[in-house]
């Protein structure tokens, strides 16, 4: 994982602001750095996040105190972004960690969300405050995520066994662990192509195939794989009104780096779910075919 490093780019010219920016830069970094330490406690993950979190809460409120002082004509869409941070990615983050044991895969993912957030907060909302950045409004998506959602979880109820809860409706690839990949396409008519991508942390997708008749969990083909993914995206593709089922094989199924390289081409939507047995990663994009 990549560590975001504090520096002259990230000031706004604000003491007081940069100050706390580049003691939270510090702490996610030492985060990372005890993250990647197969020795590391659980103990220290757990005073690491929560100090992390106070630090976070004390911060929102100092520099929201600054944009009342100065009358900033954003602060209540700001103001927004934080509260929506603080009562649902926090949230959801927490659960995450929790249901897994705070396992290393899982506060890794916690550091790479916080990590990621942090840097471009401050790139864009942070700098728009003192007129260095222009804040550009982001399409509401919500009612697109809140179907995906319901979708998702079924989907993962029925085959995997395990309900899930949304981490991140902005998932920018960080490490899930050991999984497994697949992706699927759709011909929507009209030169336009879907593609569905999902990723499931192996100690998921194990846990779920141990209700599936017919597959052994030691005994596991890459047939045995494809069947498991092909239920997935036949309850995924009602998302998108799919009414024909397509062609699905073993070049289908992606390795680590398959997937990566797939989900770098873009994806303008891309979830990351949380179960109590692993995590679940859900991107799609769609272009139209050159004739």
């Amino acid at each position: 994982m990549e560590k975001v490093v504090w520096d002259d780019r990230f000031k706004i010219g604000v003491e007081m602001v940069d100050r706390a920016h580049a003691k939270l830069f510090r702490i996610v970094s030492k985060l990372l750095d005890i993250s990647q330490d197969a020795s590391t406690n659980q103990a220290a993950y757990i005073e690491g996040i929560k100090y992390l979190e106070a630090y976070s809460m004390t911060h929102f409120s100092e520099e929201e105190a600054y944009m009342r002082s100065i009358r900033y004509k954003g602060y209540a869409e700001h103001k927004r972004i934080h509260d929506n941070f603080r009562n649902k990615t926090l949230i959801s983050l927490k659960k995450d960690l929790e249901a897994s044991g705070y396992s290393m895969t899982a506060v890794q993912r916690f550091v790479g969300t916080m990590n990621r957030w942090l840097s471009e907060h401050i790139m864009l909302e942070d700098q728009a405050i003192v007129g260095k950045a222009v804040r550009q409004k982001k399409k509401d998506r919500s009612s697109q995520i809140e179907v995906i959602t319901r979708t998702v979880n079924r989907a993962v109820q029925d085959v995997l066994q395990a309900e899930t809860k949304l981490v991140s409706d902005d998932y920018k690839g960080q490490n899930i662990g050991n999984g497994y990949y697949c992706c699927q396409y759709y011909d929507m008519g009209g030169g336009v192509i879907l593609q569905l991508l999902l990723g499931v942390e192996d100690t998921l997708f194990l846990r779920g195939i141990e209700k599936i008749p017919g597959i052994r969990k030691r005994e596991m083909t890459k047939r045995d794989t494809l069947k498991v993914f092909e239920q997935l995206f036949e309850k995924m593709g009602r998302i998108f009104k799919v009414e024909t089922e397509p062609e699905f094989g073993l070049e289908n199924l992606l390795s680590k780096d398959g997937f990566r390289k797939e989900f770098m081409k873009g994806c303008p939507c891309s979830l990351l779910f949380g179960t109590r047995s692993g995590a679940f990663v859900f991107c799609y994009r769609s272009w139209r075919e050159k004739r």
